[in-house]
């Protein structure tokens, strides 16, 4: 298994490769210079290797950088970062782009990256966020965030009973109840000969969830494709990836699919029926996909998003509640950042502002959600 982070692994590139994007992969010295490396001889050493994303749009293109580049030093997410480090950490990023722009296609528009900062404290994370940056660095707070800002980190380095014992008591008692009740959670490869049932089993999952909670998904070659890339393998430089179901008698109740790693274990998709959810299955799931990463190694089980704070108004509040309860630690991220590198970037990020509003509210509203 690698040490980088899920988003920087040859894996995960040559995943986005098959849908839409090409895969840059570099080495990255002390000061910031790039020098371009095929696909296979890509670092695992998560200091010195760079994996980024090119995305052509209608005779334009972007860069993304996710999860890079490290914010080294910094040990403590309860502490906030000073002026000075921020701004130097900013000026790695502007100096990083402008090495970049020599292997970008001309048409490039900008340069996106999503710091891997992690904060305990939200004020500590908006101020990083959104203080002024220096006049001579030209970049920006992005309007959309493309990874989750916000999510819960459970640590893995403690026993089952410790990890247990801090979950809030109703979670422990869900967990053995769906137990008590029947439910039986499996786990599905796509190597399995019974694959392609579970596989139909978990999109009619997730059709059943899209269509009552106004969520919007992936085509299903999007997962299934996932899931045959990341089938167990000797190869300890290839993540995992699993794919959950919560069975009752003869229904299927919830899904999940997980991706495990030498550096983290991380929760990428889940969905639910609309029966017996009295049942509560998503709780066996998660606790069976812990357990799991902490037999592989994992030290760490990232749930991959929910809401800044325990606000009873968000209409995502109910994930809040479900995703904290198995005692992490929630995490704040600044999100992304643009790098403009062309003069119609600002009719771009205009645009894409009014699609997230479309799609997240305004779609929303007229569904009914």
């Amino acid at each position: 298994m690698t040490s980088l982070r899920f988003l920087q692994t040859p894996f995960w590139a040559e995943f986005k490769e098959n849908h839409g994007w090409k895969a840059l992969y570099f080495s990255l010295d002390a000061n910031n210079k790039l020098s371009k490396l095929d696909s296979y001889g890509t670092s695992n050493n998560s200091d010195n290797s760079l994996t980024v994303l090119i995305r052509c749009i209608k005779g334009f293109s972007l860069a993304y950088i996710p999860m890079a580049p490290e914010f080294k030093g910094r040990t403590d997410p309860s502490l906030p970062v000073s002026g000075d480090e921020r701004n130097a950490y900013l000026e790695k990023l502007f100096s990083l782009a402008e090495n970049l722009k020599p292997f970008l296609p001309k048409r490039t528009l900008f340069i996106r990256f999503d710091p891997p900062v992690d904060f305990t404290g939200i004020e500590y994370r908006s101020s990083f966020a959104h203080d002024p940056v220096p006049k001579n660095l030209h970049i920006k707070k992005s309007h959309v965030d493309v990874q989750p800002p916000d999510t819960v980190l459970l640590s893995l380095e403690k026993s089952e009973e410790e990890i247990l014992s801090e979950m809030k008591s109703k979670w422990r008692y869900n967990i053995r109840l769906a137990g008590k009740k029947g439910v039986e959670v499996s786990r599905h490869y796509a190597t399995d000969a019974d694959f392609e049932d579970a596989f139909e089993a978990f999109y009619n999952l997730f059709e059943q969830t899209s269509k009552r909670d106004g969520v919007s998904f992936h085509g299903k070659a999007y997962y299934k494709d996932l899931l045959e890339r990341g089938i167990p393998s000797e190869d300890e430089s290839k993540p995992k990836i699993t794919l959950y179901l919560a069975k009752h008698e003869n229904d299927c109740l919830a899904g999940i699919i997980t991706l495990f790693c030498e550096r983290e274990a991380v929760y990428l998709y889940g969905a639910s029926g609309n029966i017996k959810r009295n049942l509560m299955p998503a709780y066996l799931l998660q606790w069976t996909a812990i357990q799991d990463a902490k037999k592989e190694g994992c030290p760490v089980y990232d749930f991959y998003g929910c809401p800044p704070t325990d606000d009873e108004n968000h209409p995502m509040h109910g994930l809040f509640l479900f995703k904290t309860g198995f005692g992490g630690k929630l995490i704040h991220r600044p999100g992304s950042f643009d790098i403009p590198t062309s003069a119609l970037y600002g009719f771009y990020d205009a645009a894409e502002k009014l699609r997230a509003w479309w799609h997240r509210k305004a779609l929303k509203k007229l569904g009914g959600h």
